[in-house]
């Protein structure tokens, strides 16, 4: 029996709380950290086999090179500089397009022929530099897109409504960032329209603004508390991961490339898409009312003029 091996690129708060969130979930058999400072992936490495003779899950973790992913079924990639308090992710492409770009040609260089699954920021735009760079097929790299921000909206709504987040299926779409659009018009509870909520007086439209601001504002308000975002992000990498791993076919929120999709193309952004074996089996277009078509439209021109940025940052 083949052994599930997964490299993380990026060894930071990100990187890690994922491989814990992985290792817990014992998605994988084996695991390789690579990170800039050798120091300290290999201190990473010596923390959390300290965790091997305790785990349910039986693994293995190793200071990994790039050539370690040749074999491996899944990359993922954290690396990249942090965002920093009051400023935005799209603030970050230079840099990290340029950081992008060397993880991107190390890897193809590996001979790596498995999933990659990218959270470094600006998220959409970075999974296209990579993609760009490596040539890899476009729904086998995946980004995580609003993966978190919907996470974020689905307790929201359960808090709001009373209701188990697992009951909720509610997509918040677009640009991971400050021009995401959440999807109230397309949510259910229970397999009910939250419309259907609203006529039973359980909710109330007018909240809805509200709701969505304390979606797409709480990356600024744990980072403005505590430096940085991680744990969210790392448990839904790990997801994302295993359902690739398990062929599970399951509807997931990830950055995904946009062929004509939602009358948008050229790009990565946030979407559903069914997730299986071979990343991104295809994407899933749920109905927009006309306002959040048109919010829809206007974050993907931003990321396309962001995308410009990140290129020129590149040659």
């Amino acid at each position: 029996m083949k052994v599930k091996k997964i490299i993380l690129v990026g060894s930071g708060a990100v990187g890690n709380s994922f491989l814990y969130s992985a290792i817990n979930r014992g998605i994988a058999q084996e695991y390789g950290i690579i990170d800039v400072n050798e120091k300290v992936a290999f201190g990473n490495v010596l923390d959390m086999e300290d965790a091997i003779a305790t785990s349910i899950h039986p693994f293995n973790i190793f200071h990994a090179k790039y050539s370690d992913c040749k074999d491996a079924d899944i990359v993922v990639i954290t690396a990249g500089r942090p965002q920093l308090p009051g400023e935005t992710r799209i603030d970050m492409v230079e840099g990290n397009s340029k950081i992008m770009k060397t993880i991107a040609t190390e890897v193809k260089k590996s001979g790596f022929k498995g999933i990659t699954v990218i959270a470094s920021n600006p998220v959409d735009v970075l999974t296209y530099v990579y993609q760009k760079v490596t040539g890899f097929e476009k729904n086998r790299v995946v980004g995580s897109g609003t993966s978190l921000d919907s996470a974020r909206f689905v307790r929201a709504l359960s808090q709001r409504l009373d209701v188990a987040p697992q009951s909720i299926q509610a997509y918040v779409l677009g640009e991971h960032g400050d021009s995401s659009i959440s999807v109230f018009s397309s949510a259910t509870v229970g397999g009910k329209l939250l419309s259907d909520f609203e006529k039973a007086g359980k909710i109330d439209s007018k909240e809805y603004p509200q709701i969505h601001e304390s979606v797409w504002r709480k990356a600024y308000e744990i980072i403005d508390r505590k430096g940085a975002t991680f744990y969210g992000i790392g448990s839904a990498l790990a997801n994302i991961c295993e359902n690739i791993l398990i062929n599970s076919k399951r509807v997931m929120m990830v950055g995904a490339y946009l062929d004509g999709h939602y009358k948008n193309n050229g790009l990565y952004t946030g979407v559903p898409a069914i997730i299986g074996c071979n990343g991104i089996e295809s994407i899933i277009e749920v109905s927009l009312s006309e306002a959040e078509q048109k919010q829809f439209d206007i974050s993907c021109k931003l990321l396309s003029e962001v995308i410009i940025k990140a290129n020129d940052a590149i040659k």
